[in-house]
């Protein structure tokens, strides 16, 4: 059922299409037209000597450097014709060199012939519908003859001159053989042309995630690179799948507002950079480039005694007062949670004095009374009290001096890289001496059953106890270490009279 307009509004759009008609009339056929052409929407400057008055988006057959083909008007390069928006020819190129230079897909070797009819467009419809059959044609040849080739779209003429294929390939091969068999087959001249990922796209691809369609189907024509610092820039998620397009590669839009987002990058401070805000001098942490906000971590603690970190605008950013950021005063360190603990009679850093000796009473073991660390921390192992002597030269080395009181034990000599330390009092309370335990007695035990024989160079001395060990300052030390060496011994063991034990 036709819909008619209501009669309060019949009189107002005869009126309006009679002054379109006039401003029709008044217009002149363009002399020169900007077409696109092509299945990889090629762009070119045609000049035109009809008498039509095609507007933007006209069908339009042209001659161009490839043959006749179908193209679409997209404005006039001449003043006063078509629909009114041309554009005029420095304008025009002022565009091209913006849009990629002399990449840019852009030709002039050609010439509008008329506006394309009815059987102009009934032909390319067949011809479209056949593009398919002659790419599966051509990619069974290329199988046949063993070419690692992609065949990926073909494109015929409308005048029947040659046929277009598109293809890809990782290497240069020879082509020569599927054109033969192809020219062979169509009775007319074949045309193979290398294409990438991108381009492939291009021919293929209909629409991208956003909905619309693909930029390089509708309108990008020169495809540059696009780097992953764009997307880092952007703040973009750097997962592939998201921020790739049809093509595999990295979307194209990433390098639309690539070069914002460099000129608004360049006006962010460095970070660990100096500035000052109403806040006071501070240091650059982080910045934000849409918001044009800036991290920055004051010099100087609040209130609380804590550091604090400000968001400030670009703008209310000014020149620090100090160059160099003030010292802070030092931490305290904070004391152990286990409270003091006590030192031997040296200290913490007098002779004798290690932070072992620090740590308070160490728990009895079994068989042992609890006793104070603190007294005996700081002593040599063999300066621990005095024992009675085994009488002369009984557990002494047989080539080392002695006399009748001391054994043939040596003087006590101090260590080398150590300082001397001072002897205890010999004359100690028989009480103290047997509540003191001693490693002594465990190693006598072990030199039992090496036998009385087996004595070290420094076995025997002033101080020699029950078991027969004595010596020197230092000599108990000594025999351990030969032991854990393997290297022998101490003296073997003895009565409480000093006789040898059998």
């Amino acid at each position: 059922m036709p819909i008619y307009p209501l009669p309060q509004f019949e009189a107002d759009l005869k009126a309006q299409q009679e002054a379109d008609r006039k401003v029709y009339d008044a217009l002149k056929a363009p002399k020169t037209m900007v077409v696109r052409f092509g299945a990889m929407k090629l762009v070119g400057e045609f000049p035109y000597d009809g008498s039509a008055k095609p507007g933007c988006g006209s069908k339009i057959v042209v001659r161009t450097h490839r043959g006749t083909e179908i193209g679409e008007m997209l404005t006039s390069t001449c003043p006063n014709s078509g629909c009114s928006k041309s554009v005029s020819r420095k304008e025009m190129l002022g565009y091209i060199e913006n849009s990629g230079g002399r990449d840019y897909p852009f030709f002039t070797e050609g010439r509008v012939l008329r506006v394309a009819t009815m059987e102009d467009m009934d032909k390319q419809a067949k011809l479209e519908q056949t593009r398919h059959e002659l790419k599966m044609n051509a990619r069974m040849h290329a199988e046949r003859i063993g070419l690692e080739a992609k065949i990926v779209d073909a494109e015929p003429l409308l005048g029947g001159e040659r046929i277009m294929f598109y293809y890809m390939a990782e290497d240069r091969i020879d082509l020569r053989a599927l054109i033969d068999a192809l020219g062979a087959e169509h009775r007319t001249r074949i045309e193979m042309k290398p294409v990438g990922a991108r381009d492939e796209a291009r021919l293929t691809a209909d629409y991208e995630k956003c909905g619309q369609h693909c930029c390089c189907k509708n309108f990008l024509k020169v495809l540059k690179p696009v780097s992953m610092k764009s997307a880092k820039d952007q703040k973009a998620t750097l997962d592939p799948l998201k921020i790739s397009g049809r093509c595999g590669r990295l979307m194209c839009c990433l390098r639309y507002e690539d070069q914002t987002y460099d000129e608004l990058k360049k006006r962010l401070p460095r970070r660990k950079s100096r500035v000052g805000t109403p806040e006071g001098d501070g240091t650059v942490m982080d910045g934000q480039i849409l918001t044009q906000l800036v991290l920055v971590r004051l010099d100087l603690p609040d209130e609380t005694g804590k550091i604090k970190e400000v968001a400030v605008p670009v703008e209310n950013l000014a020149p620090p007062v100090n160059a160099v950021a003030p010292a802070l005063p030092p931490m305290q360190m904070p004391m152990d949670r286990r409270g003091p603990r006590p030192a031997g009679p040296g200290g913490p850093s007098g002779p004798g004095g290690s932070p072992r000796d620090q740590r308070g009473p160490r728990p009895p073991q079994q068989g042992q009374p609890q006793q104070d660390r603190g007294q005996r921390g700081n002593q040599p192992t063999d300066q621990r009290g005095t024992r009675p002597s085994r009488g002369p030269n009984q557990g002494g080395s047989s080539n080392q001096p002695g006399n009748a009181d001391q054994g043939g034990g040596r003087p006590p000599q101090p260590r080398e890289g150590r300082p001397p330390q001072p002897r205890p009092p010999q004359n100690l309370p028989p009480q103290i001496q047997q509540d003191i335990p001693d490693m002594d007695d465990i190693e006598t035990d072990v030199g039992d059953d090496f036998g009385p024989e087996i004595q070290g160079p420094n076995d025997g001395g002033p101080q020699s106890g029950p078991g027969g060990h004595g010596g020197g300052p230092g000599s108990a030390g000594r025999r351990r270490r030969r032991r854990r060496r393997g290297r022998g011994g101490g003296g073997g063991g003895g009565n409480q009279d000093g006789t040898p034990k059998p």
